[in-house]
């Protein structure tokens, strides 16, 4: 019978995407319009299209790190202007 892995220590590292959170500011500059109200079709966000830039500009980024990226840039869009509702 296998015992347990040790736990982890408690200082270790547990965040990953170490390079989306390098590219972070600019990739959230650079879809931020995608996010605002005014730019809505049919009163939907166009998150699509800014999963489609993100992947034009950053090639190497995977699937799971693109869509980190936009649902972050997302949620801090809409933290800096809380008027506008995004689902």
């Amino acid at each position: 019978m296998l015992s347990p892995a040790p736990p982890a220590p408690a200082t270790s590292e547990r965040r990953r995407y170490d390079h989306v959170r390098g590219i972070f500011a600019e990739a959230s500059a650079l879809i931020a319009p995608f996010f605002a109200k005014e730019n809505r079709w049919g009163n939907s966000t166009l998150d699509h299209l800014a999963y489609r830039v993100i992947r034009d500009r950053y090639p190497e980024l995977s699937f799971e790190e693109v869509y980190v990226l936009v649902i972050a840039s997302r949620r801090v869009y809409s933290a800096r202007v809380p008027e506008t509702d995004i689902a």
